[in-house]
C-alpha cells in the first residue's frame, strides 16, 4: 500500500501513514491517545494538523481552534529543526530549519496574542481577527509559499525513518 501511495506522490504517501496513525488512536489525538504513539508519530500528526489549519485559515485559525499550545508550547519546532538536520545533508535543503524558525516566530506571536485569539466569538468576529492581527500574515505567506517543500522534506524524513512511524513488514 505504501509503495502504491508513494508512486502517486508525497501527499499520498504521507496520507497513508497519517491515516494509519489516526486509525490507531481512533481519530482523536489527545493526552490519553498520545500515550499510544512515539514522539516521531506525534510530531508527524502535529505537522498534519498545522498544515491543514494554516492552509485553510492561517495561524490565526490554528490558534483560535485551540491548537496553539500543542504546536507552540511543545518541542514541535525543535523536532522540525532536528528532522531538518537529519535530511539536510541528503537533500541539500534547509526547509525544515527555516520552518522551525517560522514556528519560533509564531510562538512569540502566540504568547503575545493567544488569549485574545482563543476567546469565543461569532463567525463575523472571527473573520475580523485576521484584520486585527496582521502580524500573522507574513507567517501565513511564508508557510504557504514553502509548504510543498516542507512537506516533501518531511516525506523524505519519514521514508528514511519509516520504522519509527509504522510497523514495516518484509
Amino acid at each position: 500500500m505504501l509503495i502504491q501511495a508513494a508512486s502517486k506522490g508525497m501527499d499520498s504517501y504521507l496520507k497513508v501513514i497519517i491515516d494509519s496513525l489516526n486509525e490507531s488512536i481512533g481519530g482523536e489525538l489527545n493526552a490519553d491517545t498520545m500515550t499510544r504513539l512515539n514522539g516521531e508519530q506525534i510530531t508527524l500528526l502535529a505537522y498534519n494538523l498545522l498544515r491543514d489549519e494554516v492552509m485553510d485559515g492561517g495561524f490565526v485559525q490554528l490558534i483560535h481552534n485551540g491548537l496553539g499550545p500543542f504546536i507552540f508550547m511543545n518541542p514541535f519546532a525543535k523536532a522540525m529543526r532536528l528532522w531538518g538536520e537529519a535530511t539536510e545533508v541528503e537533500t541539500g535543503t534547509t526547509y525544515l530549519h527555516d520552518f522551525s524558525k517560522l514556528l519560533y516566530k509564531g510562538r512569540k506571536l502566540f504568547e503575545q496574542y493567544g488569549n485574545e485569539l482563543t476567546n469565543p466569538c461569532t463567525d463575523e468576529e472571527f473573520m475580523a481577527l485576521f484584520e486585527q492581527y496582521p502580524a500573522f500574515d507574513d507567517l501565513d505567506d511564508e508557510f504557504i509559499e514553502t509548504e510543498e517543500y516542507i512537506t516533501a522534506t518531511i516525506a523524505h524524513y519519514v521514508d528514511e525513518h519509516l520504522e519509527l512511524f509504522v510497523a514495516v513488514e518484509k
